[in-house]
């Protein structure tokens, strides 16, 4: 541009100059003309005409001339605004010029400090390492010390110090439930004062209220739900004579019950009421307290309720048959002091209520091990004594497993698990006596008060180990284990909630209270009132019936949409006659919406009830209230008290008898044909009653992979386990807490022709793709760059399986708190990503292991992880934390043997499987030349039945073992 202007300009200088040239000529010109003018004029008179002819002609080119000197004078002004103009641009030009010079400085000048600024920040970030590394080691101590000021609320809640107060001592706690048509409350008071306050639960923002207070020295227990209150007395009996007394008080729906006895007497009969109008569940919010002795200023109480104080000693109060730790309170006002005569009687025995655990430390001989103990449960599972070393493998545990006790330890070349062959979860005490002498084990399980009922049990541990190697300091469990304490993957059970007794190891006793949390001093068995449904399980109960006049009452709870939450049927139909003719009565999910059907008599018609929640659906996670009311021939089926639908029935059958009761689910080809769905409940179900009795779930005739006592909505936490060395285990599972299935004790017939060889002539390899599972340690470690993955990353790889479980891809940082896997289990695909703040795991739900070829994209962003198979991808799962750190390999088909993946389970082993085509980012990684692997091989162009031997290797069985990686097929 500049050059152009330079042209420009020097060609209008030229032009000017020429002008003006032309103008001094012309101006020379014209003043030559008057001259010769004046001379023709001055001839004289009859000149030619021809003179004339040329005067004429000069005058003629004087005008001319005049007209062209005009004309040029008008030509040079305009060239002068021209040349001004030009010489503005150039001064434009100029200054353009040194814009551009000064945006290119500054623009160089940027570049060096964005530079600066990145090197900054890498070393920003190198220093950083450090301080993220102590951050994850204070977030794992944080949980630590979570862990344990909740064990030091629950050690503070068993302390069974009574509390006395003289009318000035008030104390609040915050209730540990919800709301609920259920609630049960159970005191031991003393007291010598006729007129008390002993307990009272409300909210300054609801009328809901629960109380008991004593009038002249009468019990009374007052409740309301939102449609007015109600009160029961306990007559005849007064209770301020200065001695114990337990109170009961139960409110179940409408209906109520309140029991008063002297602690020293026999129980006497519960009286009973019924609650005003219809509303059942009584709301808990944020603002809900309750007050044991005394009333606070927090909340306005009731004004049903009458008194407001309490003199005289608290002994103990437990709520929904949990405890009320009396010197857990939350707020105080007022003297509060010991009251130390307490209404317990000197116990021996230990209650656990699956929350703790107890913990002793006992030196151990390493060849012998000798330990005695009771105990007394309703549930089908629970840790009885867990014994580790810190520095081993070596490990011993005791253990109820679906009601029978099992004993698993390991001395170094395997583990040994016995089983019993009865169920113990009975209610009722059992003796347990083991001893173990080098690797031979004897363990007998007894009733306490019959020894001739005896189940003895013998065997010898594998290999030549024979010494169970520990530290003298090293912890022994009791009933439990803390939540970061890792576990060996051959226990089953995590906690324990039942009664244990005279604990003896190596024969010294053990004070299970003094180092403990979550246990309790005294054994009062709990009924089992809840139970959950978390793996297509259902609980079958005993035969009962459905009056006239009946009221069936559950609460439930759940994240799924379809699911059966209670179905019962008559004997009058069976599985091989025609079933839609049976009567039965079912209550489920459907979509979201709660139905009930009902068919009274056999070949009768289905009544139907459908009930829609305002909110949308009654899958929120939130625990719903269900009640069928049946008066003659009209059903009632109210839920949450706001939702009610009425059908009429078709028969006034004086009752509806039910052979099964199932619970969440239903067995195989139970209800097919009949019921709308068969899906398994998954989440809780709880407090099941009939006719205003709560059913105990102990009772239960058949449960199959269900939590009992328990009510939860998803799969407990993940527990960390410590690895095996050996390469023969039981099958894998994500699920640390899923129990590995039994090994065989025999082997099956094989069946003649039932297994086939691949024939050499379909032996051709594919020299692109990958075989692994050849060992369980088969494996290639590529080379990835760490900050490519960093904040986003999408690996697409093509697999082909038959396996039904394997370890695809790892990526992890160092300490492991970071890290990405792709795992297979169960024939699905799950893809786990965790940036410190806790695991996403995606996970698709067709089965991907039947021998073809599957090309599967694993794509991980800021925000969620996705999983996608032959392009169909999964739902998006939500990822905490901000970026991926891991370190710069990547372990394709399995792990080398010498490293441990710490927090993906026990799917850890090599995949027995095909891979290749992988690609990280849009750019295909080279498997072919890997940073190192172990155990790896070309792949066969067509997968075939049958086990493919090349010459140069063999195949080894073991007994009572089960050859992990000898796949009968040929990849």
């Amino acid at each position: 541009m500049s050059l152009s202007l330079l042209g420009l300009l020097a060609n209008i200088s030229d032009v000017t100059d020429r002008m003006a040239l032309l103008i001094n000529n012309l101006h020379n010109t014209s003043r030559r003309i008057p001259q010769p003018a004046f001379l023709l004029h001055s001839l004289p008179n009859g000149t030619s005409e021809q003179v004339l002819e040329a005067k004429e002609q000069a005058a003629m080119a004087n005008s001319s001339l005049q007209r062209a000197l005009e004309y040029l004078e008008e030509l040079r002004v305009r060239l002068e605004e021209s040349s001004k103009a030009v010489a503005q641009a150039k001064i434009s030009v100029s200054n353009t010029n040194q814009l551009f010079s000064d945006s290119h400085s500054t623009a160089r000048t940027a570049e060096s400090k964005l530079n600066e600024a990145e090197s900054r920040t890498e070393r920003l970030y190198d220093r950083l390492k450090p301080l993220k590394t102590l951050r994850e080691n204070l977030s794992r101590n944080l949980s630590e010390i979570r862990e344990m000021i909740n064990q030091a609320r629950k050690q503070a809640a068993s302390i069974k110090v009574s509390v006395l107060a003289d009318k000035d001592c008030v104390r609040a706690y915050k209730p540990e439930m919800s709301s609920s048509n259920f609630n049960t409350l159970t005191m031991t008071v003393k007291t010598s004062e006729p007129d008390n306050l002993l307990f009272y639960m409300g909210s300054s923002s609801s009328v809901d209220f629960m109380a008991v207070e004593m009038h002249r020295g009468k019990v009374g227990f007052l409740w309301d739900a939102g449609s007015g209150h109600a009160k029961l007395e306990y007559p005849d009996i007064q209770i301020n004579n200065n001695k114990w007394h337990r109170i009961n008080a139960t409110r179940f729906g409408k209906h109520g019950t309140l029991s008063v006895h002297q602690l020293e007497s026999d129980p006497l009969p519960a009286v009973k009421t019924t609650s005003p109008r219809s509303a059942t569940i009584l709301d808990v919010n944020k603002f809900t307290l309750i007050f044991v002795g005394g009333l606070g200023r927090q909340i306005k109480k009731s004004s049903a309720v009458k008194m407001t104080q309490f003199k005289g000693c608290m002994g103990e109060a437990s709520l929904n048959e949990k405890n009320i730790g009396l010197w857990n309170y939350a707020e105080r006002e007022g003297q509060c002091r010991g009251c130390f005569m307490s209404p317990q009687t000197e116990e021996t025995s230990f209650h656990f209520d699956g929350s703790g655990y107890s913990v002793v430390e006992k030196p151990l001989r390493s060849t012998s091990t000798s330990i005695v103990m009771l105990f007394k449960t309703l549930s089908p599972n629970g840790l009885l004594l867990y014994l580790a070393s810190n520095a081993t493998r070596d490990f011993l545990s005791i253990e109820l497993v679906e009601g029978q006790v099992h004993l698993t330890f390991e001395l170094g070349s395997g583990p040994l698990t016995l089983s019993s062959n009865k169920a113990y979860n009975t209610g009722s005490w059992y003796k347990i006596t083991l001893q173990r002498n080098k690797r031979k084990a004897y363990i007998s399980v007894m009733a306490a008060d019959n020894s001739s009922d005896k189940e003895i049990i013998e065997a010898e541990s594998p290999g030549s180990a024979s010494d169970l190697n520990r530290s003298d300091l090293d912890p022994i469990y009791i009933g439990g284990l803390p939540m970061s304490r890792p576990i060996r993957r051959q226990v089953v059970a995590r906690s324990y909630v039942g009664c244990i007794k005279n604990m003896e190891i190596a024969r010294s006793n053990f004070d299970l209270l003094r180092d403990s949390y979550g246990v309790k001093k005294g054994c009062v068995l709990e009924p089992i009132r809840s139970v959950s449904v978390l793996r297509e399980g259902y609980v079958e109960l005993p035969s009962m019936s459905l009056g006239y006049q009946g009221e069936l009452l559950a609460s439930f709870s759940t994240r799924n949409h379809t699911g059966i939450i209670l179905a019962g049927f008559s004997k009058a139909g069976t599985r091989r006659r025609r079933q839609a003719r049976q009567p039965f009565l079912a209550v489920m999910l459907v979509s979201g919406h709660l139905e009930v059907h009902v068919n009274m008599v056999e070949g009768g018609s289905v009544h139907k009830v459908v009930v829609k929640s305002r909110s949308g659906s009654f899958s929120d996670g939130q625990e719903h209230s269900v009640i069928l009311q049946r008066n003659r021939k009209t059903m009632t089926v109210l839920v949450d008290e706001d939702h009610q639908e009425t059908v009429r029935l078709s028969s006034e059958k004086a009752s509806l008898t039910f052979s099964s009761l199932y619970m969440g689910g239903l067995p195989p080809e139970e209800g097919v044909g009949l019921l709308r769905t068969t899906s398994s409940f998954y989440g809780c179900i709880r407090n099941l009653a009939l006719d205003a009795k709560l059913l105990d779930l102990s009772a239960a005739v058949k449960y199959h992979n269900v939590d009992m006592d328990s009510c939860l909505l998803e799969e407990r936490p993940k527990r960390v386990l410590l690895p095996d060395d050996t390469d023969l285990e039981a099958d894998p599972t994500l699920d640390p807490s899923r129990p590995p299935p039994p090994p065989p004790t025999q082997l099956s017939a094989l069946t003649p022709g039932t297994l086939t060889c691949a024939s050499m002539d379909n032996s051709t390899s594919l020299p692109e793709a990958n075989q692994f599972g050849i060992s369980r340690h088969s494996h290639k470690v590529l080379n990835i760059n760490p900050n490519t993955v960093r904040r986003s990353f999408s690996l697409e790889l093509s697999v082909r399986t038959f396996a039904q479980s394997g370890l695809i891809y790892y990526m992890a940082h160092a300490n492991q708190m970071d890290y990405a896997t792709l795992q297979l289990l169960g024939g699905r695909l799950f893809f786990t990503c965790d940036k410190g703040s806790g695991p996403a795991t995606a996970s698709f739900p067709v089965p991907v292991n039947d021998g073809q070829w599957h090309t599967v994209k694993t794509d991980f962003n800021k925000k969620s992880v996705v999983i996608s198979v032959d392009s169909q991808a999964s739902a998006p799962v939500l990822a905490k934390g901000n970026t991926l750190d891991v370190e710069n390999k990547l372990y394709l088909g399995g792990l080398p043997h010498s490293y441990t993946a710490k927090k993906i389970g026990n799917v850890t082993h090599s995949l027995a499987g095909c891979i290749q085509k992988v690609i990280l980012n849009s750019v295909e990684l080279d498997t072919q030349s890997p940073v190192s692997e172990h155990s790896t091989a070309h792949c066969f162009t067509a997968a075939q039945d049958g086990t493919f031997f090349s010459g140069s290797g063999y195949a080894a069985l073991r007994r009572y073992q089960q050859a992990q990686y000898i796949d009968d097929h040929v990849l």
